[in-house]
């Protein structure tokens, strides 16, 4: 409903779920509660997303692929308004360690040949998020492994090593 209505009240949100507003309230002081509550479990998705697909240790092209598919997931699951999610500091350092994370996986499959050497990672790593994005969103008929299938494709045939 967030993701729909970034101002949806909590009365709306409860009318939504089938439940009192109190309800919400007694598991919530505030909508900022809320709020943190929903961003802080679409990192949690995301950081199991980020240790199942083992960036460091399975092969690139396996860890790419898991890690696509998982990603894709928790854009599906947890299709909230970003915008919040840098702006807020403690959340924001959170995410910046998981890109950290993912940046370190994009260098090494560049180093091993899977991404192209030209290509500076900083690009690898902006336009990867984005095709996650869009194949969460404009993909629905596609289970998230054919979703991923295609973001990979698409990644690999713009930035893959020749």
């Amino acid at each position: 409903m967030l993701a729909i209505d970034p101002a949806a009240s909590i009365a709306a949100i409860a009318a939504e779920a089938g439940v009192d507003r109190r309800t919400v309230y007694r598991r919530f002081a505030s909508r900022e509660e809320l709020l943190a509550a929903i961003y802080e479990a679409r990192y949690e998705a995301v950081a199991r997303a980020i240790e199942d697909s083992r960036l460091r240790e399975a092969p690139v092209a396996v860890a790419l692929h898991r890690y696509v598919e998982g990603i894709i997931g928790v854009n599906r699951t947890w299709p909230v308004e970003l915008t919040r999610l840098r702006a807020d500091e403690t959340i924001r350092e959170r995410r910046d360690s998981l890109i950290r994370e993912v940046d370190a996986f994009l260098e090494r499959a560049a180093a091993e040949g899977l991404l192209r050497a030209d290509t500076p990672v900083a690009w690898a790593s902006s336009l990867l998020p984005q095709l996650m994005h869009l194949a969460a969103q404009q993909l629905p008929q596609l289970s998230d492994a054919q979703a991923a299938d295609m973001v990979v494709d698409t990644f690999l045939r713009g930035l893959g090593g020749r």
